[in-house]
């Protein structure tokens, strides 16, 4: 792997396998995202409407006003998918230096979103594939809608920086870009110093990363005019449950 431009390098759906396995990571098109979750693209895009009311981050460290988010949890076993109750997003600081250590309780994603039958099949056709690369009982996964804007007149998409997230697998969807440069994907090798770097610009389409062998960034945003805004979906992938604090409380 070597550092290449901006136009990502697209992994046809039959050689995904293989890239996870050599790479560590594939650049998905929108159209095969459609392809594995067995559902038509546009219904797939249609989803994007759903991000136009996330909650403002109540947690960023920085002070910054750029980012709102939703979050769900789901278990899903073989062909079944299942929402459990909202429960707190939590990272050791191993992961998360910035914003780890500490429950974060984000507002749940809509209930219209949560029953979409396009939004679980797209969940239940990334497991499909997970599972050609680890076979497991039950994946815990996690959703989080991000908006990042420029209302401070710069938004950071990762304000912790480069980072893994503890981890199997991590799914980053691009949504949306309006009004904006930057926000340029960057991933290197965990276990060395080979990377790459290129923009994600078409929607739904995915960068899918083995957690344990790639850590990733994206760099901040600034408007074209007067505003802009990025919008993406993080789906991540473990099979060894939830990260939990030690001192898990209920909401």
């Amino acid at each position: 792997m070597t550092i290449a431009g901006l136009a990502p390098p697209l992994t046809p759906l039959k050689q995904i396998d293989q890239a996870m396995r050599d790479d560590g990571f594939a650049v998905v098109s929108a159209e095969t995202v459609a392809q594995f979750s067995h559902i038509d693209l546009a219904n797939l895009q249609s989803l994007a409407k759903f991000w136009g009311d996330l909650p403002r981050d109540p947690y960023l460290k920085d002070g910054g006003r750029y980012r709102f988010r939703r979050h769900a949890s789901y278990e899903i076993k073989g062909n079944e998918l299942t929402l459990v109750p909202h429960r707190a997003h939590w990272q050791s600081l191993d992961y998360n230096a910035l914003h780890g250590g500490i429950e974060r309780w984000f507002e749940p994603i809509q209930k219209e979103l949560i029953s979409n039958p396009e939004w679980q099949a797209v969940l239940l056709g990334l497991a499909h594939i997970l599972n050609g690369l680890k076979q497991v009982n039950t994946w815990f996964v996690e959703a989080h809608q991000f908006r990042i804007d420029t209302t401070d007149g710069i938004g950071r998409p990762t304000p912790e920086g480069a980072h893994r997230d503890g981890v199997d697998f991590v799914a980053v969807f691009l949504l949306d870009r309006s009004g904006i440069k930057g926000g340029e994907t960057r991933i290197f090798d965990a276990s060395g110093s080979a990377g790459l770097r290129f923009t994600l610009t078409q929607p739904w389409s995915l960068l899918l990363m083995n957690d344990q062998r790639m850590i990733h960034e994206s760099t901040p945003i600034q408007p074209l005019a007067d505003y802009g805004y990025r919008d993406t979906l993080v789906l991540t992938y473990r099979s060894n449950g939830f990260q939990d604090s030690p001192n898990r409380s209920q909401q």
